[in-house]
């Protein structure tokens, strides 16, 4: 049974897609959320399901970011995790921090990727006047939002979307494609998961 760390930032709605997933014959488990922000919402969500939560809150390391994941990394092998899940992790980890967890981190990008990376793509993709938007999941690498690519969902985007339209109709989408991701990676299956588009509803 593999062990599974979720980071998290903020309400953690991804953590608990993942977390509600690793269940019955599922080839994971979740052992601890971990989060930089002590207001983070996720943080109740995980005790609520029975979760071990941690700490590591980035402002106490005022530009020292390697000190920020030094205690972030020894918070993490206190619980001996197979795979970390960033999910909402609003942190860029250093080249010295993924290097630790090379092959077994994953992150869940609101976008296409390679296109959009970075922040504010659901604007990024209605100002480009693109057809469709999604999201991905990928290996972490020390670039950002740059490793392989293991699953993407897709929706089309409808005249009158916004960022927040495109944002709350792709976030169910993320819920199903990152379980999803999770399970075959558990197993040493690298193949990409796609989910269809979803198209307009008359």
């Amino acid at each position: 049974m593999k062990r599974v760390a979720i980071l998290i930032s903020g309400g953690g709605s991804n953590m608990v897609a993942l977390a509600n997933s690793m269940i019955g014959d599922h080839p994971a488990r979740p052992v601890v959320v971990i989060s930089n922000d002590p207001k983070a919402g996720g943080l109740a969500k995980a005790r609520n399901l029975g979760i071990a939560t941690a700490i590591v809150d980035h402002r106490e390391y005022p530009n020292d970011r390697n000190a920020f994941e030094g205690v972030l990394h020894a918070t993490l092998e206190g619980y001996k995790p197979d795979i970390v899940c960033l999910a909402g992790f609003m942190r860029i980890l250093t080249e010295g921090f993924t290097a630790r967890y090379e092959g077994r981190m994953l992150n869940i990008h609101p976008s296409l990727l390679p296109k959009y990376k970075g922040l504010h793509t659901h604007a990024r993709a209605l100002e480009a006047g693109d057809a469709e938007h999604g999201c991905s999941v990928h290996e972490v690498t020390a670039a950002l939002d740059d490793g392989p690519v293991l699953g993407q969902a897709r929706i089309a985007i409808e005249d009158g979307d916004t960022p927040d339209t495109l944002a709350s109709r792709l976030l169910s989408l993320e819920h199903q494609l990152y379980p999803a991701v999770l399970r075959r990676f558990a197993i040493g299956d690298r193949a990409p998961v796609y989910l269809p588009i979803s198209e307009p509803i008359p």
